[in-house]
């Protein structure tokens, strides 16, 4: 993938996108390419793929996408605890034993928390966009960029240098827009009304002006009488 590798240097060599590389210094660990095609590298990781699809996500209703997630953490769960005789293990365990035997602190934990709250434009009426809906920012923030983290039903606004939080919401994953308290200077002003002062009025006379309007001259019946 592009997001991970650019191309290939003249003795074969991965050549890293440079955000990916950056990614990879500041959280500590290093990737390893597999090869394309192989059924012991990248078919091992297409087959667990194909394992969800065939036995958790056919035939499964869910509400709302926050519930698909829980469900899914738990179906991983029961899963992992199974002895599979393929591996002649249990996943669980021999993650536990092996795997985190490598693992390690992450050495920087103030940019792991830069990765985990990305960054969000926020528009001109006061919203950002988050994983396909709206959310409203407070008026008094401000910064033009916030960063946004969600933790289960519930979405966190953090300011851009993380040292504030602006608000939550809970996500109820409807299409529309979720305001917030403060979202706007003037509590009780409609959205319709203009930002600028209005200059210019309209006024209705009492009676009929003496002049004949301005397209009297295609009353072509009265000419004719």
């Amino acid at each position: 993938m592009r997001s991970v590798v650019t191309g290939r240097d003249s003795e074969g060599r991965p050549i890293w996108n440079a955000e990916y590389a950056a990614f990879m210094d500041r959280m500590g660990f290093r990737t390893m390419l597999c090869k394309p095609r192989h059924p012991f590298t990248k078919g091992q990781v297409e087959r667990l793929v194909r394992h969800v699809k065939e036995n958790m996500v056919a035939g499964y209703e869910f509400t709302d996408l926050t519930r698909l997630n829980e469900d899914a953490m738990l179906w991983c769960a029961r899963q992992a605890a199974r002895y599979r005789q393929a591996a002649d293990c249990v996943p669980a365990d021999e993650h536990a034993s092996a795997c985190m035997a490598h693992a390690h602190d992450i050495p920087d934990p103030a940019a792991a928390e830069l990765y985990l709250c990305p960054r969000r434009k926020i528009s001109f009426d006061g919203f950002v966009s988050f994983e396909g809906r709206r959310f409203g920012v407070p008026y008094w923030y401000d910064g033009q960029v916030c960063r946004v983290s969600r933790e289960g039903r519930c979405l966190h606004i953090y300011s851009d240098d993380l040292s504030r939080e602006l608000v939550s919401h809970e996500v109820t994953w409807s299409r529309r827009d979720a305001w917030c308290e403060g979202q706007w200077a003037d509590p009780g002003q409609p959205e319709e009304l203009p930002s600028q002062p209005v200059t210019t009025t309209l006024g209705q006379a009492a009676s009929q002006p003496a002049a004949d309007p301005a397209f009297a001259k295609f009353d072509f019946e009265r000419m004719v009488m």
